[in-house]
């Protein structure tokens, strides 16, 4: 068997379901499987895979055992040379396995490979590529000097500026959401460091193949939507498992002095209050607004009615069958738009290729999966994702 994709999945059951779909698509002409594991969740994410995904290998545990010790069981059952460790809040385009696959074969001395990641609303994610966080980097990434210097290789390392998004080339981490790699490799290096419950795994993991002797990759030519704010709300707990993972990649990559840790400490704190209210500051300052027109993809007629219906809105139908996928260039900007992709008519490639053209236009996205009763997406990275069911 070629590939097994590893999805870790709490408590996000129409994401999951969105995702499963993608992943199924991709692997058409692939020797591939998917294996979903459930960290107990407690809507009905398990109930839903077996009903509509009856041929994906699932597994149930009966708590939240976390991110590594979660994917470490889903590989343990894995059957592909390679692996990918896949978050269930993404959507992959039907090639992105081919195009990744037919990459890794050609490297000789093959880490990690990750790839572009945008978010719910096309804007690249930074975090797609990174640097290892040596003290300076976290101290750059902390006091924003980043954002000051953002092309400095000096002081953009943190988020690897010697590449730009569309530039494939060698990075040294990776993020945990999209981290394909042979599943030999992943056991030889005993997988994810079941002593850290989340956030600093994929730091570790990548930093660990690094000191190996092999080259993690960053991968431009597939982009892969993650949605991001469904992995974590960005609250107390956040806060507070995000300290203890970066206390934890210290200890054990690094010795650094008592002056500096104390000051690691009050910046890891400062930064993880910073990532609070970037999630509050989108719900109080109105960033998540409410469409006041939207605009239906689709070759289904009947659809229009349902959520004109559902929406309590205007629903401009563009008919897939009599005209080009183009998104509307007559909306007036000032206007709040979203538009509905019908995945029935229109693939996960095309609906990720339509929200990284039209990012920054003031648009908005929600994708209706094939078969599904129900609109998702997300309008803002910091914060959850919206599904609109229309039974």
């Amino acid at each position: 068997m070629q590939l097994s994709v590893i999805i870790l999945n709490y408590n996000v059951r129409f994401f999951l379901e969105q995702c499963v779909l993608s992943v199924q698509n991709a692997l058409e002409t692939i020797d591939g499987e998917i294996i979903v594991i459930d960290n107990n969740s407690s809507d009905d994410s398990f109930a839903m895979m077996k009903q509509r995904f009856p041929k994906v290998k699932l597994i149930q545990n009966n708590e939240n055992i976390g991110f590594p010790k979660g994917n470490n069981i889903g590989v343990a059952q894995a059957q592909g040379e390679y692996i990918c460790i896949l978050n269930p809040d993404t959507v992959v385009a039907e090639d992105t396995f081919v195009k990744v696959l037919a990459f890794a074969q050609k490297q000789s001395d093959l880490g990690i490979l990750g790839c572009k990641l945008i978010d719910g609303t096309g804007n690249f994610l930074p975090e797609s590529k990174r640097g290892v966080p040596t003290p300076f980097v976290a101290f750059t990434k902390i006091t924003g000097l980043y954002k000051l210097f953002p092309k400095s290789r000096t002081f953009g390392k943190y988020y690897a500026a010697h590449l730009n998004e569309n530039q494939t080339g060698k990075v040294d981490i990776l993020v945990g959401a999209f981290m394909f790699m042979k599943r030999d490799l992943y056991l030889e290096m005993g997988g994810f460091d079941e002593d850290c419950f989340m956030y600093s795994d994929d730091i570790d993991l990548s930093y660990r193949v690094l000191k190996e002797g092999k080259s993690n990759f960053y991968f431009h030519e597939t982009t892969v939507i993650h949605y991001k704010g469904e992995s974590t709300i960005k609250d107390e707990t956040y806060m507070k498992r995000f300290q203890e993972a970066m206390n934890f990649f210290y200890k054990k990559h690094f010795r650094v002095s008592v002056l500096f840790s104390l000051f690691m400490k009050i910046g890891i704190v400062f930064f993880s209050l910073a990532k609070m209210f970037q999630g509050k500051s989108s719900r109080n300052f109105g960033i998540k607004m409410t469409p006041k027109l939207y605009l239906l993809y689709s070759a289904n007629e009947k659809l229009v009615d349902k959520l004109r219906l559902v929406l309590q809105k205007k629903v401009l139908f563009h008919d897939l069958k009599t005209e080009k996928m183009v998104i509307s260039s007559s909306v007036k900007s000032k206007i709040s738009t979203e538009v509905i992709l019908d995945n029935e008519f229109i693939s996960f490639k095309e609906c990720i290729a339509i929200l990284e053209s039209s990012r920054n236009k003031r648009f908005t996205f929600k994708i209706i999966p094939k078969n599904a009763n129900f609109l998702i997406g997300s309008n803002n990275s910091n914060e959850r994702g919206e599904i609109i069911e229309i039974e």
